[in-house]
């Protein structure tokens, strides 16, 4: 798991900042996906702080969910990336399963979960799956 941020070409205005983490779908690699996109914040705070405190937050819960999701129901390995742009962050996440994402209904007090997917499509700009031929992109667009 190699999670060194680098900086890239830079825009008109600001620096852009890329970060790609590679994992070998274990359970304990949701949290090593949330590490990693708290080393890419913090760097990125350095550079550009938040406009609000909680999108910190809001984007490490997004790719914490976005693990869990990969590693409940897309066994395998899976790629983050991570990458500043002119209006928020980018995070994009790459999974070995063909199969879309869909809501399941949440049920408070049977811990079957539910939750994960609709966090991410309200905290979320934009959100969009893109299927390839070796499984799909989820790609979550949030302010920063």
């Amino acid at each position: 798991m190699a999670i060194e941020p680098r900086w890239d070409d830079k825009l008109p205005s600001e620096e852009t900042y890329t970060q790609t983490t590679e994992f070998a779908g274990e359970p304990s690699d949701v949290t090593g996906s949330r590490l990693a996109a708290e080393a890419f914040l913090l760097a990125l705070t350095r550079a550009s702080p938040p406009a609000e405190p909680e999108r910190w937050d809001d984007i490490l819960l997004v790719v914490t969910e976005l693990a869990a999701n990969v590693v409940q129901y897309a066994p395998g390995p899976f790629t983050l990336y991570m990458r500043r742009t002119f209006d928020g962050v980018h995070v994009t996440m790459h999974d070995t399963s063909t199969t879309p994402p869909a809501p399941r209904p949440f049920r408070p007090g049977r811990n079957d979960g539910g939750v994960g997917w609709h966090l991410i499509r309200t905290l979320c700009d934009q959100v969009s799956v893109v299927p390839t031929e070796k499984g799909k992109d989820i790609h979550v667009f949030m302010p920063w």
